[in-house]
């Protein structure tokens, strides 16, 4: 949660409250000239309309107080985002039923992009390293970036000037972390001035963990894994008015995996040794000339691989790309405009011997935006954009690593140009209620694929094309309306949603070539949020409601459904479906040096009809009801600044042991014969995590 408190002469008082996605529409002009503040040249401020009342920010602080160990860490107090895969190699995020292909993703604006292999996660980040994370839930403004047709989130990493006080010129963190369920995690920051604006920061962590055991005491076999992380920035201003960042990220991952990590793990499977790795560089500079020059740049470049499973296959993939915008003032008008690129290519193939030529798969894309906000009247704010797109993807030739035939006769390449709109109104209608009107569309086209599965072209899709000449880009059309209170002690929002992405492109559907458009996915939805400080107690909740189908085009299927809820087994990379998500908490700061607060997070049952495909097919005799039972869970934290230099946190998550399977994991398909090993892992029981840090 992110409760944003502004301290007066008086006393203290809520005055906004972001709090579970509750985020009031504001227009941020841009950083005026004359301010030389290192903090101020960090980037363009984001100024937001479209879908500004679902947006969600989380601050370091709100990582700290949980002690966030992975992504179901990172967004537990979110009922609108959603994580599955209890094992942190298989997670994958979920915002409105989507899944996070679907996403724009950036570290420090580095896109993160494609996926390695689709029992694996795509997203993966130190929750220590982050300053804050900003959401966009569902399509929204031109500045989002390429393909967000699900919306979008940038993780925002540390600098040395986040942590050092202005008379401070040298400092670090140490930090022990154990958890009872079951491991420990060691990390060490220091960070310094080499001027007095210029800073360097180093991070280095490393987390071994043990199986874990679910709510009965049995073990989540194949979670256990080491994790380790070198971070290295340097920042700060270069000139008068400039400002420059340079980073560069190592992140590993080895463990014993199942062949497919996002599954269960039966007594007796075999586990194979697996290794997880990225390495990203970014370099971002601003700088701040006048109202009308206002630049910011983004370059970088991320290696990506896998190695393990069954037979010891490998993908890597790697993307560079750039991003140069600039922000204008006219009065009570501002302008952000530019132009951003990103490259992809993933290959695949045996990790020994590599051919020569192996299953491989290039795509860039590069794209032109622009984006208004006019302050009509002192009420009403106007935000409107647009973004062309163009697209470009080429499949290489196919070998078959066995006797090294030529897969297709000629590879498959497309080329498609999207424009996209959106538009936006904040109405303040007095100085406690907001009304806010945003309609947003998106575009992605054809991607590089699933690394593992490039293969899957050899069997039995060798008779057809990757792809066919009159595959269309996904499009997709948002609308958001809202209402919101803020008051001194409350604030409220209340938001509906509607989201309609057509021409949804898919792998495995029965048609004429591996990727074909298959319908529309329909993602509706209500979100609701609260909050209330009274003196030193902050209370919270927060609910979403989500509808995710598929409306599939014409002959897709042997029968005419009207819709098929999505779920991650049948429509992976696509979305999932979830039920009913509430969360309420409580914080309480009984001093300046403590606090500690609680929370209880509770999912409705669901049940959706599945495996329409497979019905097809013949595998099965008729649609399976999937039931996925509903839980509550209760988590809770405690926090004491012991000294000015030492801090004890501890933190309990599924304080009652509960048994359970979130229902953003894969589904439990057991009951149908033959799908025994379909089913997700437990989440973890019971886990007690006591932190210790020594700042110096």
């Amino acid at each position: 949660m992110v409760v944003i408190i502004i301290k007066t002469k008086a006393g203290t008082h809520v005055n906004k409250v972001a709090l579970l996605g509750l985020a009031v529409a504001t227009h941020a002009t841009a950083v005026n000239a004359n301010d030389t503040d290192t903090d101020s040249l960090k980037g363009i401020e984001q100024i937001s309309v479209v879908g500004a009342a679902t947006n969600l920010n989380i601050d370091a602080e709100d990582l700290e107080n949980i002690q966030a160990n992975d992504l179901s860490d990172v967004f537990r107090l979110s009922p609108s985002v959603s994580v599955g895969g209890s094992i942190g190699i298989a997670q994958k995020v979920y915002i409105r039923g989507l899944e996070d292909s679907m996403l724009n993703v950036t570290v420090d604006g580095a896109q993160q992009t494609s996926t390695l292999f689709h029992h694996i996660g795509r997203v993966n980040i130190d929750p220590d390293l982050l300053e804050r994370i900003e959401i966009q839930a569902g399509a929204g403004e031109a500045t989002s970036g390429p393909g967000a047709i699900g919306g979008s989130i940038r993780f925002k990493t540390k600098d040395a000037n986040d942590l050092l006080a202005d008379d401070e010129v040298f400092g670090g963190r140490l930090k022990a972390n154990y958890f009872s369920n079951d491991g420990t995690r060691y990390s060490g920051t220091v960070y310094g001035r080499l001027s007095d604006d210029w800073g360097v920061l180093g991070y280095y962590s490393d987390v071994e963990r043990d199986n874990m055991e679910d709510g009965n005491g049995d073990p989540i076999l194949g979670s256990a894994a080491d994790q380790t992380m070198l971070f290295v920035k340097a920042s700060g201003s270069i000139g008068e008015n400039q400002y420059l960042s340079v980073s560069a990220e190592r992140r590993d991952e080895e463990g014993a995996f199942s062949a497919r990590p996002n599954w269960i793990v039966q007594e007796g499977d075999a586990l194979y040794p697996s290794d997880a790795e990225r390495t990203t560089y970014v370099a971002n500079y601003h700088i701040n000339h006048s109202e009308l020059v206002n630049i910011e740049a983004t370059a970088y470049s991320t290696s990506s691989s896998f190695r393990g499973g069954r037979f010891d296959w490998l993908a890597e993939i790697d993307t560079f790309g750039f991003d140069l915008r600039n922000s204008s003032d006219f009065g009570d008008h501002t302008f952000i405009y530019g132009v951003d690129y990103r490259s992809d290519e993933v290959d695949s193939g045996y990790a020994i011997p590599q051919p020569e030529e192996d299953h491989a798969e290039e795509g860039s894309v590069t794209g032109l935006y622009a984006q208004g906000y006019s302050d009509i009247t002192p009420q009403l704010l106007v935000s409107y954009g647009v973004r062309v797109d163009d697209y470009s993807y080429e499949q290489k030739i196919l070998l078959d690593d066995y006797y090294g035939d030529v897969i297709t006769d000629e590879p498959a390449t497309l080329d498609d140009t999207e424009v996209s709109i959106n538009l936006g109104l904040s109405y303040t209608v007095n100085e406690f209620w907001t009304l806010g009107l945003g309609y947003a569309e998106a575009a992605r086209g054809k991607q590089i694929g699933d690394g593992f599965t490039l293969d899957s072209y050899l069997y039995d899709r060798t008779e057809n094309p990757v792809v066919n000449d009159d595959l269309k880009p996904e499009t997709v059309a948002n609308i958001e309306a809202s209402v919101e209170y803020s008051g001194e002690n409350l604030s409220a929002k209340f938001a509906v949603f509607q989201s309609a992405l057509d021409d949804v492109i898919f792998d495995g559907a029965n048609a004429t070539s591996v990727y074909n458009n298959i319908g529309t996915i329909d993602s509706d939805g209500i979100e609701f949020d609260v909050a209330y400080r009274w003196n030193d107690l902050n209370l919270f909740f927060g609910a979403s409601t989500v509808d995710a189908e598929l409306d599939p085009r014409d002959g897709l299927y042997a029968v005419d459904y009207s819709s098929v809820p999505l779920n991650s087994y049948a429509f992976n990379a696509l979305g999932n479906s979830r039920g009913d998500t509430f969360v309420l908490g409580a914080e309480y700061e009984l001093s300046e040096d403590i606090q500690f607060g609680a929370n209880i997070t509770r999912v409705s049952s669901l049940t959706i009809e599945t495996l329409h495909s497979d019905l097809d097919q013949g595998w099965v005799d008729a649609l399976y009801q999937l039931n996925k039972p509903g839980y509550t869970t209760v988590d809770t934290f405690a926090k004491w600044q012991v000294t000015d230099s030492v801090l004890v946190n501890l933190a309990v998550t599924n304080l009652f042991d509960k048994l359970y399977r979130d229902h953003s994991s894969v589904g439990d398909y057991s009951g149908v014969p033959g799908y025994g090993i379909v089913v997700g892992p437990n989440e973890a029981g019971r886990d007690i995590r006591l932190s210790v840090s020594f700042d110096f």
